[in-house]
């Protein structure tokens, strides 16, 4: 049973959402006090985080910002926003995915099963080039660096190195990281794809993942 974590201040929202997600199966918590909720989230250890954006003191994306220093735990952003900056920030800082107020109760758990599908990866250690990629950590390894992935960041690279050398469309790669495109707009992918460049640069796996137009990309 996966743990879900609400952090959600207005209570009426807040309660119909843990009801929700404990009629399909989940086990919640949440938060009332909003004081320190990076310490609050690390020490429940959810398998997934609802983070409302607005929030009273600290917003949620810088509270996501933090939170991605010391934990990959999975973060959807709920936001009664509905500003493509908003998104782009939120999916910048490391949110595995977006979901705006009002939402239907169906839409939302089909973006939580989504999201929470991904957790399912195997101990296998790859290697690209020089560097070595272990899935269950979600970490590149190169000598003494490691570098750490977000959920979606790993996805994608680990679904480009299973075809490299090959063309890879972006219909298939939003297909095999959400399951379906219906909720996944292009811009999306797109940012996804531009954070995890420069990820990787960090790392020196500079230009490694080329765009080809009208088809997709591949990583070399």
């Amino acid at each position: 049973m996966a743990k879900i974590m609400i952090v959600e201040d207005d209570v009426s929202l807040r309660t119909e959402v843990e009801a929700l997600l404990k009629n399909n199966g989940y086990e919640t918590c949440s938060i009332k006090n909003f004081d320190n909720v990076v310490e609050d989230i690390l020490k429940n250890q959810p398998d997934l985080v609802l983070l409302d954006i607005t929030l009273p003191g600290e917003n949620g994306e810088h509270i996501l910002k933090e939170l991605r220093k010391k934990t990959d735990v999975f973060v959807i952003m709920l936001t009664s926003k509905n500003t493509e900056m908003d998104e782009v920030l939120s999916l910048s800082y490391g949110a595995d995915d977006y979901i705006t107020k009002p939402y239907h109760p169906t839409i939302l758990l089909l973006h939580i099963e989504s999201v929470l599908k991904r957790r399912n990866k195997t101990e296998e250690v790859l290697k690209y080039q020089d560097v070595f990629v272990n899935l269950s950590k979600g970490t590149l390894e190169k000598e003494n660096q490691t570098l750490l992935l977000s959920k979606n960041e790993m996805s994608i690279f680990y679904y480009l190195l299973k075809h490299v050398g090959t063309i890879v469309s972006r219909d298939s790669l939003m297909d095999y990281l959400w399951d379906t495109n219906v909720f996944v707009d292009d811009n999306t992918l797109t940012v996804n794809i531009n954070r995890l460049r420069k990820r990787l640069e960090d790392i020196g796996l500079i230009d490694v993942i080329e765009t080809r137009r009208g088809q997709g990309y591949i990583l070399l």
